[in-house]
């Protein structure tokens, strides 16, 4: 089975996963939390994350991680410690 069909992001609406505009504050740090709070319960988490850092660059919330944390994974692997993956 494709850890896709298992996701539970299915069952949400997907613009949550793509937080318009940048920065740490306002309606995009909100949209950003209600994201990764779907992540925190996903059975398929890391397979999630694992996808997002091997065909990088791709944009939004995978794997309970923002893009610029994906970045941070790929410049420095021990970051997972920091990302609560």
């Amino acid at each position: 089975m494709n850890w896709r069909e298992v996701a539970m992001c299915r069952g949400e609406e997907p613009d949550l996963f793509f937080p318009i505009g940048a920065g740490t504050s306002g309606p995009t740090l909100i949209q950003t939390e209600e994201a990764k709070a779907v992540c925190a319960r996903c059975p398929v988490r890391q397979q999630c994350l694992d996808w997002a850092v091997k065909v990088h660059p791709v944009d939004g919330i995978w794997g309970g991680t923002t893009e610029s944390e994906r970045r941070d994974l790929l410049r420095d692997p021990s970051a997972s410690a920091r990302l609560r993956v």
